[in-house]
């Protein structure tokens, strides 16, 4: 992001991009347990933007480990009893409520869902020297929430970490489970540079003009 601030806590439209996609979810049910997982280091400071923003949707906090796997089974040993576990970047602030309903409609039926979106634009693949030319029909790019039944994600995370995990579905599937897509929405952008910011910006003003 080119920034001193973690993009986590970046402002737009006026808090920070966390506390956006904390309201998503806090919308979409008041009821459910909300975890987020920090690094030690960042704790206090957003301690301080929450008395700051007056910010009180309740939630847990829980420190982060050395990869991402790490990060998610900490968050996991903070869960109890039976039910349906989103997981989630905090830089995805525009995930909608209709995304949210399909991944849990279909995790509870068939025990897990990643919403995914078709891939619009070419693509070339390196081969040795030579690139060539793939049929993206077979390709789709991977939104979160990654969205699970706690006893399959639990079992997936008794595995020992591997290099190859690069998301909760990765972990899940090497533990046996197939892996079941839903539409995801164009808007959950993950924000990961300034243009994405100006973006999610955009998505949000007129969110809120369409309904104030």
């Amino acid at each position: 992001m080119g920034t001193e601030i973690p993009k986590q806590f970046l402002d737009l439209c006026g808090i920070p991009v966390l506390m956006h996609t904390i309201q998503v979810f806090y919308e979409f049910d008041p009821n459910c347990d909300l975890i987020l997982v920090l690094p030690e280091t960042q704790q206090k400071y957003w301690a301080g933007l929450c008395l700051k923003h007056s910010f009180s949707i309740p939630h847990q906090i829980v420190s982060g480990g050395e990869t991402r796997f790490h990060s998610v089974e900490n968050g996991l040993s903070r869960i109890k009893g039976e039910g349906i576990i989103f997981l989630h970047d905090g830089v995805r602030p525009l995930v909608s409520r209709e995304t949210l309903g399909r991944c849990f409609d279909t995790a509870q039926k068939n025990g897990n869902a990643i919403p995914v979106l078709p891939v619009c634009e070419s693509l070339r693949k390196l081969d040795g020297t030579k690139n060539i030319s793939v049929d993206r029909s077979l390709f789709f790019s991977v939104q979160t929430p990654q969205t699970f039944r706690t006893n399959q994600i639990r079992e997936a995370y008794l595995q020992s970490f591997d290099s190859c995990f690069t998301d909760d579905a990765s972990v899940v599937e090497k533990a046996g489970f197939s892996i079941h897509l839903v539409d995801g929405n164009h808007e959950n952008i993950k924000i990961t540079n300034p243009t994405d910011l100006i973006i999610a910006e955009a998505f949000l003003l007129n969110k809120h003009m369409k309904h104030p």
